[in-house]
């Protein structure tokens, strides 16, 4: 199977996700709660994971250590927080309520749109460094997007929404990944640096996510003390990344 086919394939897989929402959608709050902070926890481990243990250690291997690689890492946390700030994108990933609102349905719509466009792009950057790297990328992106479906599903349905348009804008927001990956992958054939740039922006983009947004959204609702099965979701998250360079997948 070409490199094309596994990109798409694995925007596929990523997309899909987007329904997984109405499967949680019925549990009490309070076990919903509890599953998504384990969900969130896990993201931060894979994200963190897939940062150190993939995309740096390949940009270093074929750039070295270097100021470049510092600065577009650097970089890709400014990119993401100026993202977040413009376009109002909130990486919650707990259902609105009462006591928790959210923004309105239509610009987590378009934040979200946009979001997925990135991972589109930044999955099939992975991909054409080498096969490892996509999975690894993808893996993490996936973990990530299931609290994050989860939550976004509940604020379209805060919103107005009924299940069914929530459903499919959500999905058809989802498909933006496809616009991205369809850019990644004429860019990185088109400029052989592309490639390189893309991997240590979207590390910077995978620390920022897990720093800025899930941590704090872990410390907001864990409630009082130390939770063990936050910790024991991060660091599975990791020892998952880390499985995965053992298996050379």
């Amino acid at each position: 199977m070409n490199t094309e086919l596994y990109i798409l394939l694995s925007v596929f897989l990523v997309s899909l996700i987007s329904v997984v929402g109405i499967l949680f959608i019925f549990l009490k709050r309070n076990m919903l709660d509890n599953l998504l902070l384990f969900f969130v926890s896990l993201s931060v481990g894979s994200l963190l994971g897939g940062a150190f243990l993939h995309l740096i250690p390949e940009v270093i291997e074929r750039e070295g250590f270097n100021l470049k690689v510092s600065f577009l890492v650097l970089g890709g946390i400014v990119l993401f927080f100026i993202i977040e700030n413009f376009i109002h994108w909130r990486h919650c990933h707990i259902p609105t309520s009462k006591n928790h609102p959210h923004p309105l349905g239509t610009m987590n719509l378009i934040g979200d749109g946009f979001h997925n466009l990135i991972d589109g792009l930044v999955i099939a950057a992975a991909y054409f460094v080498n096969l490892p790297v996509g999975i690894a990328t993808t893996l993490a992106v996936l973990i990530h997007e299931i609290p994050q479906e989860i939550g976004d599903f509940g604020v379209l349905l805060y919103a107005g929404f009924s299940k069914r348009k929530a459903l499919f804008f959500n999905f058809f927001s989802a498909l933006m990944a496809f616009v991205g990956a369809i850019i990644g992958i004429l860019f990185s054939k088109t400029y052989e640096n592309f490639i390189f740039i893309i991997i240590p922006i979207a590390a910077g983009g995978f620390l920022y996510i897990a720093g800025s947004d899930l941590i704090p959204e872990i410390h907001k609702n864990q409630g009082e003390g130390f939770s063990l099965r936050n910790l024991i979701g991060i660091i599975l998250g990791i020892i998952i990344m880390y499985a995965l360079t053992l298996l050379g997948i």
